[in-house]
């Protein structure tokens, strides 16, 4: 791990998520505008771009087109397809494509292009796990999937998430426009600068296999050595079902459905109590304990771990993270699950575009670090469809249409990216994937966001933040 690094990116997407907000107090109170209380009606579930349906009295209405052969449903077809496939890849989802796709492409209203868009990324995360569950670690006989990471940050993923979502209905559209630039850009540029890194290291590495290969061959071409020797413990070939198993933990897997389980029935209780009463934030506080919960026991389980492997000299690695699981770094990384669950629920994102740029900083390989952001996404996607179709946001026909293109894009997005990297050798190829698919949002988001706020100016819309409970 590179904590400098790490600390000066958590560092960035802190001073840049708090300059944008306290620039909102400036501009306010220069604006003198006065909030339009005909635009005060909206969800506890609002995420990315949503609030971008108050700009105007048309875009609250719900717009759900036909599922009908066209060029736009062609067109948004094959956008979905790439990007799925590139974004499970790369860990992040892809939620910052699929909602402008929907939007200016197909026609759907903002908070059903939302809606939909959490389809896409759990049909595209499901894909990528089932996907990844049949494939064998790269370099260790132990699962694909890290388990303990994923019991680290999924309870404070998806606590941030609920705060995030809370705050989203209260945060100025340009606000959250901003903030996509900020942040999308820092990661982004972060991950593409990780890439280039690995890029050099694996030439260095090939160049050093080349080099001992050659040293094998005299100068008129002939094999020095002309007898392979096997080695005295061969490693053994496993079947699809073998794989299959060793990579599933049920014991982690039921403890994250039970995490799962216990966020969704909070939420939809809490969706038929009176908004900012006193059961409404005993609901919402009781989300605080689940997560402390089972982050605290992964903390403890990793800690005792690394002290005791420590006390005997055995500095091998507990989990894919190559950093001692001090209370420092555990601090850390709940600042970090929290920090990119929350932005992840203010702007509509899984957090993986947080969460994958993370996980590679802390010293986990491109695969294993994919595979586990992917894992973690499906959780926290598949929540939100849940309460959405509970809610009745999206249509039904339109929904299974385009999970099953992600699922297949996801499927075969893992499948290609790892042909990929067996043939080339480079499992930078991931990370590149990855940075590009943030990179490719901040762009369509940035704009998007910029024409609207623009708008919104042009038409002496209120620019501050609004109150909560009267934004519900």
């Amino acid at each position: 791990m590179t904590p400098m690094a790490t600390k000066g990116l958590v560092l960035y997407l802190l001073t840049g998520f708090s300059v944008a907000v306290l620039s909102v107090l400036f501009l306010s109170d220069v604006s003198g505008y006065s909030p339009n209380k005909n635009l005060l009606s909206s969800s506890s579930n609002s995420t990315l771009l949503q609030y971008s349906s108050y700009v105007s009295s048309s875009s609250t209405d719900t717009v759900w087109p036909e599922l009908e052969f066209s060029w736009r449903l062609v067109l948004a077809t094959v956008i979905g397809f790439l990007g799925s496939a590139c974004g499970t890849v790369g860990g992040v989802g892809g939620g910052g494509i699929f909602v402008p796709m929907l939007t200016l492409i197909v026609g759907f209203d903002t908070k059903s292009a939302a809606a939909l868009s959490k389809c896409m990324i759990m049909g595209a995360s499901a894909s990528s796990v089932w996907y990844n569950l049949r494939v064998p670690h790269p370099t260790k006989e132990v699962p694909i999937l890290d388990y303990d990471l994923a019991l680290l940050f999924q309870p404070m993923l998806m606590l941030g998430i609920t705060i995030g979502v809370a705050l989203s209905v209260v945060f100025p559209y340009w606000l959250i426009t901003v903030l996509i630039i900020i942040l999308f850009l820092g990661t982004s540029s972060r991950s593409f600068c990780k890439a280039i890194e690995m890029w050099k290291e694996e030439t260095i590495f090939k160049k050093e296999m080349a080099r001992q290969q050659e040293a094998l061959v005299n100068s008129r071409g002939d094999l020095l050595i002309d007898t392979e020797y096997d080695p005295l413990v061969p490693r053994e070939e496993k079947s699809q079902m073998q794989i299959l198993c060793s990579n599933l933990r049920w014991k982690w897997i039921w403890v994250l459905v039970l995490v799962w389980i216990a966020f969704l029935a909070l939420q939809i209780i809490k969706n038929d109590v009176e908004v900012c009463s006193v059961w409404y934030w005993v609901l919402f506080c009781l989300q605080f304990p689940i997560a402390l919960g089972v982050f605290g026991y992964e903390s403890v389980k990793l800690y005792k771990e690394h002290k005791k492997r420590m006390s005997i000299g055995n500095t091998e690695s507990i989990c894919e993270a190559s950093i001692g699981w001090t209370a420092m770094h555990i601090a850390f990384c709940s600042l970090c699950g929290i920090l990119g669950g929350t932005v992840g629920g203010l702007l509509g994102s899984g957090g993986g575009f947080i969460l994958g740029p993370l996980l590679l900083e802390i010293g986990v390989i491109p695969q294993v670090a994919s595979a586990t952001a992917t894992f973690v996404m499906m959780f926290s996607s598949s929540l939100s469809v849940v309460e959405f179709y509970l809610l009745k946001r999206f249509p039904i026909p339109y929904a299974l249409y385009l999970t099953a293109v992600s699922i297949l894009a996801g499927f075969w997005g893992q499948f290609i990216i790892r042909k990929i990297i067996t043939f080339l050798k480079r499992a930078s190829i991931i990370v590149f994937v990855l940075s590009g698919v943030i990179f490719a949002s901040a762009i369509t988001m940035g704009v998007i966001g910029i024409e609207t706020s623009i708008e919104m100016i042009h038409n002496h819309e209120f620019m501050g933040f609004l109150g909560f409970c009267s934004s519900q």
